[in-house]
């Protein structure tokens, strides 16, 4: 693990974030910066760099998870559908790989791929749709 990895800090419990989702080999948080409020980062436990870094066998515990949070997105948010995205050394911010999970509804403002980025009011808002998904992950 890099010492200077936030994504591995926060699997580690060094680093605060509103886990939605954790298993032996994921762990799923909100963006600090979502596109759309619910924005959930999914990284593997152990560090890689992109997709072609992952191992065989967290490829199916990585996208099982992924699959099942863009079903939470809709079930726990209310939302239409979701948007589900990884982005390898090109526009990925954290040198570790996470897959995007973004609800997604119509008319939310996202076009093309020049999304503006949100804030949450307060830790307490981030907290409240942390746990809708966590609720809606059963």
């Amino acid at each position: 693990m890099p010492a200077d990895c936030v994504f591995c800090d926060i699997v580690a419990g060094r680093v605060d974030a509103h886990i939605v989702h954790e298993d032996s080999d994921t762990v799923g948080f909100l963006d600090r910066r979502p596109l759309i409020k619910g924005h959930v980062l999914l990284v593997p436990r152990t560090h890689v760099h992109v997709l072609a870094d992952l191992p065989a066998d967290l490829v199916s515990p990585v996208f099982t998870v992924a699959q099942r949070l863009s079903a939470a997105m809709v079930a726990g948010l209310d939302a239409q559908g979701s948007f589900v995205a990884m982005n390898n050394v090109v526009s990925q911010s954290v040198a570790h790989l996470h897959v995007h999970v973004v609800p997604r509804t119509r008319g939310d403002g996202l076009r093309g791929f020049f999304w503006p980025r949100t804030t949450y009011t307060d830790y307490a808002e981030a907290a409240d749709y942390a746990a809708r998904i966590r609720s809606a992950l059963g």
